[in-house]
Formats: C-alpha cells, structure tokens, sequence
C-alpha cells in the first residue's frame, strides 16, 4: 500500500513539475515573440507604416504555420523624394535623370548614357532620341507606361525610355506584409522568387527582386531607377531594387553596419559595409553571417549588382493585398512583374 502511494505521489509531482515546465516555456515563448513585436514597432516609428499590436497566423513558404508580425504600408511610401528617372534630353546631366545597373556597376542614365546606347551594347538598333532634337523618347502617361512596362512590351514603346510616375499608382491601396516573428531555419537555402519580393525597408518600401534587366533591354527599353535605387511599378508601386543609402538606418552595435529592415524570413537587413566602409569577410551565399549579439542577419549587396540578397535562409511570409487574403505563401499566386 505505501509503496502504491508513494508511485502515486511521484507521478502526480512528476505530472506537476511537467506542466510547470511547460507554462513556463509558454510563458518564455511568448515573452520572446512580444519582445519582438515590440522592437519592430519601435523600428518603424516615425514613418507612416502601421505594425500591428498582436501577432497573427501564417504559413510560411515551407509549410510552417506559426506567427507573423503584421505591417501595413502604402505602395508610394518613402523619407525621401522619388526621382527623377528618364532624361528628357540628351544633354540633360545626371541631376536630371536616374541610374542604370549593369554589369555589376552602376551607371548615370544620363543623356549622354542614352546617347551612346548602341555603342554600349554594341547594337545599332538602341535609339531612344531624336538625332535632330536630342529629345529622348519618354513613356509619358500611364498607358504609355502600362504598354511599355508589361513583359511583352508593346512594339510602338520600344527605343524608349519607361517612366511610370507615383501619381499612376492607386495611394489608397495598402499592402500588408507578414514576416515570422521569430525565423524558422531552413535546412537548404530558398532562392529568391521573381515576383516575391525581398523584404520591407524601416521607411515602408519594399525591397524586391533583381529587376527583369533582360527583358527590358531585349526590347530596345530602358527602366531607368532613381539615384536611390527605386522606381515604380503601376501595380507594385514605389520599390528598390538596389541599396544605395537613402533608406532609413537605425544605428547597430559598435563599427557595425547599421540595420535598414526586415527580410521575408524574420531575419533582419543590414547595410552592405560596416562602418570601417568594408564588408564582412564571412558572409554566406545569401549574404548573411552570425555577429555577436546581433545574430544571424543579411547584409545587402552592392547595388551595381541588382540583387539584393542571394536567397533566403529561413521560410518566409508573404504580402497580402486584399483584408480578405491569408498568409498561404505555398500556395499563393505571383504579382504582376516588378
């Protein structure tokens, strides 16, 4: 009999210490994801992007249901001024134009840029100005730049220089994005979708995939970014597609590159060099490293190369367009092209 009580005894402690040990992994667990939320709202102050105050469901790109911190921005959100894109002159000087990525560099889209296109590419078909005039050939209103900027690029729009204006996109639409509060590892590296986006700036703009630079050219086009590395997409909005220092920075630990934002996967974006103006020596194929206290991160490329990072080492959220839509990344449907 006492031995029967004392198994009794043990069990029900035993049973005691487990759910006790359980609440306080609950308790650990929430505690670390509020932490988190808090810090991304801190992050976003002071621009228009509203976080959310409470965390919401998702599934990841791999199929990880689990939490997302919830940010809502508009698609012509930025700190800065956007533009100017194209040249509307062969003797327009950079002031008045954007830049080009090519070849792992970045170049002024310039008049002169423009001028000597056929000689860059070493094809005589390039010829986005009027030889008499000078004036270049310019997307100048928004079905101009709907026809120009689609993948199969209307005919009469090649030899031109695309420029779509914030003023074609709707300003009231607002884009959420849900990134994992806490990143879940992946075993092998995921690529960087097309259409799916990089991650989200402190500023509201989101970071996007290399820009289709071959079916531009391919077409005799030029889709000119502006000296911030962004331009717009009438579906997409205001995006970057480089680094080139104008998004917002939040200062890091000592001689590190500051932090810019978010990617995807929950893990944070760092500017590409710390602040002895080199970058790390260790990073990996997607441009990410573990540093003291700071973790695993991402440090963005350099912006010549149009590819901001190389791929993603966790699952990642997604960017939901409609309040009806749910976070279902394996299962979701690519925006129109960027």
């Amino acid at each position: 009999m006492k031995n029967r009580y004392a198994l009794l005894t043990s069990t029900v402690l035993a049973l005691a210490l487990l759910s006790c040990t359980e609440t306080q992994h609950s308790e650990s667990v929430e505690n670390t994801q509020n932490f988190h939320l808090a810090q991304a709202t801190d992050l976003f102050a002071g621009s228009s992007v509203k976080v959310k105050q409470s965390l919401v469901d998702c599934t990841l790109s791999n199929g990880t249901k689990t939490s997302c911190i919830s940010i809502t921005t508009t698609p012509t959100e930025a700190t800065h001024e956007l533009g100017p894109w194209c040249p509307r002159n062969i003797s327009d000087g950079a002031d008045k134009s954007g830049i080009w990525l090519d070849g792992g560099k970045v170049h002024n889209a310039d008049g002169q840029f423009i001028a000597n296109l056929a000689k860059f590419y070493k094809d005589s078909k390039w010829q986005l100005f009027n030889p008499e005039t000078g004036a270049v050939n310019v997307t100048n209103s928004k079905e101009a730049c709907l026809a120009a900027a689609r993948p199969d690029v209307d005919p009469k729009y090649q030899n031109h220089c695309v420029e779509c204006l914030p003023s074609y996109v709707d300003s009231r639409k607002a884009v959420t994005y849900l990134i994992p509060v806490n990143p879940v590892p992946l075993t092998n590296s995921q690529r960087v979708h097309p259409h799916g986006g990089i991650g989200l700036a402190f500023s509201g703009v989101k970071f996007d995939a290399p820009a289709p630079v071959d079916a531009i050219l391919g077409a005799y086009t030029l889709a000119p970014f502006d000296d911030c590395g962004g331009h717009i997409n009438p579906h997409a909005g205001y995006h970057y597609h480089a680094v080139t220092g104008c998004a917002t920075e939040k200062d890091s630990i000592e001689n590190h590159a500051p932090m810019i934002g978010y990617a995807l996967d929950g893990y944070k974006l760092y500017s590409q060099l710390n602040k002895d103006s080199k970058e790390p020596d260790d990073l990996d194929a997607c441009r990410g490293h573990e540093f003291s206290s700071l973790g695993y991160h991402y440090h963005v490329n350099d912006p010549g190369k149009n590819q901001i990072l190389g791929c993603f080492r966790a699952e990642q959220g997604c960017a939901l367009e409609d309040s009806s839509q749910t976070c279902e990344v394996t299962d979701r449907r690519p925006p129109p092209p960027a």
